[in-house]
């Protein structure tokens, strides 16, 4: 009987953890902005490396273009791959629990979207079909810029 409240208590107690473990994957570490906008709420150094991606795609569309537009699908694919699924591979998990699910969410669809561009540019699609990809992507990056920010938590 004594194990048995034990068991129950330790199997409430496992649950009590997922559930606060899903809570925080769910809504991330947030707080209200000034702006309107959420802000997710970071150590310095996970704030400078969510910037330095975001950095990392802006240049890549800005590769995206300048292939497009020079009709180079080499350098199409190298700047859509550098900014793929490989590079979103080695987040800390400590980190991407910090971040609101639909941010996450629209973040790794920006990554897919750029391995998709790559893909395209392999299979011979033509640039304006890459463009079209490329500017629905973009749709994603002010979506997420216009929701939320990031701020140095103490």
């Amino acid at each position: 009987m004594k194990s048995n409240k034990i068991a129950l208590i330790a199997l409430l107690l496992w649950v009590a953890t997922i559930a606060v473990f899903a809570w925080f994957f769910i809504r991330g570490s947030t707080t209200a902005g000034a702006d309107g906008r959420t802000a997710v709420v970071l150590q310095p150094v996970e704030r400078d490396l969510v910037l330095t991606e975001m950095r990392g795609l802006l240049s890549s569309t800005q590769g995206i273009l300048e292939g497009a537009n020079r009709g180079d699908v080499k350098r199409i694919i190298q700047a859509s791959r550098a900014a793929g699924m490989a590079a979103a591979a080695d987040v800390n998990p400590a980190l991407m629990a910090k971040l609101p699910l639909e941010f996450k969410t629209l973040g790794m669809s920006v990554h897919r979207d750029m391995d998709e561009i790559a893909n395209a540019a392999e299979g011979g699609t033509p640039a304006p079909e890459i463009l079209k990809v490329l500017s629905n992507t973009l749709i994603k990056c002010v979506a997420c810029h216009s929701a939320w920010q990031l701020k140095v938590g103490n």
